[in-house]
């Protein structure tokens, strides 16, 4: 039985993985949420779930490290520099950094990356996503993650290739480019959809998430997971031995 502490316990996803913790195998050993003292609950558990805010991330880590604990990030909107402090992070403990916890769309990224590699350059690529109304940032992690998964297929930088919120005269799509649109309304817990239209055909792989819960059982998953693993960056693919 792994005892698992959330950051960000009164969010969303923080609640969720409580409840997926009350009716499962695994332990709540405790939560936090905004600005509260995350060591004392590093120093009570055997790995942390962050779900809170990129602000915080640094904190956090600092807070696993100097409990020699593993940490899941799930924290959405990351910029470079927090990728920069996971990576130092990963020298000294498991880290698992992920747009996306559910272990369909950790399939999907896969199935993207083969449909990349095997269709070649010729077919345009576009990821479309649909969220409830109160989610704050576009394109969502998951797209991003989607997103990834198809550049590093084709051996491209997204961001040097990335098309997003078109708009007016744009001039035309990009020969590289990987397109991203983003749509907000209602209770939407999750719609992925990535689009590769080719001459005269179209290919769509697509992730549908139902409830909240599909999340939370994946972070419990990968957390339970990353105990006992050695120093370093880890994904939701090694969590299902996805090479």
């Amino acid at each position: 039985m792994a005892r698992i502490g959330i950051i960000g316990s009164e969010g969303r996803m923080g609640q969720a993985i409580a409840s997926v913790l009350a009716a499962g195998e695994h332990e709540l050993a405790g939560g936090v949420d905004r600005d509260e003292e995350v060591s004392p609950l590093a120093e009570s558990c055997d790995v942390l779930v962050d779900f809170s805010a990129p602000h915080a991330l640094r904190g956090n880590l600092q807070a696993a490290q100097a409990a020699d604990i593993p940490i899941l990030i799930g924290t959405t909107g990351l910029g470079d520099n927090h990728h920069g402090e996971i990576d130092a992070a990963a020298k000294a403990i498991p880290v698992l950094q992920t747009g996306n916890t559910s272990l369909g769309v950790t399939l999907l990224a896969h199935l993207v990356h083969e449909a990349a590699t095997r269709l070649g350059p010729d077919w345009d690529i576009e990821v479309l996503e649909m969220h409830h109304r109160m989610k704050v940032d576009a394109p969502s992690g998951t797209a991003d993650l989607l997103g990834e998964a198809a550049a590093r297929a084709r051996g491209i930088d997204l961001s040097d290739n990335r098309e997003s919120g078109r708009d007016g005269h744009t001039g035309a799509r990009g020969q590289s480019a990987i397109g991203f649109a983003a749509l907000r309304g209602g209770t939407v817990a999750g719609e992925h959809s990535v689009i590769f239209a080719g001459e005269h055909e179209r290919l769509v792989l697509s992730h549908t998430a139902e409830d909240r819960t599909i999340f939370a059982t994946g972070a419990v998953r990968a957390a339970a997971w990353l105990i006992g693993r050695e120093p370093g960056r880890y994904a939701m693919t090694d969590v299902l031995g996805i090479a």
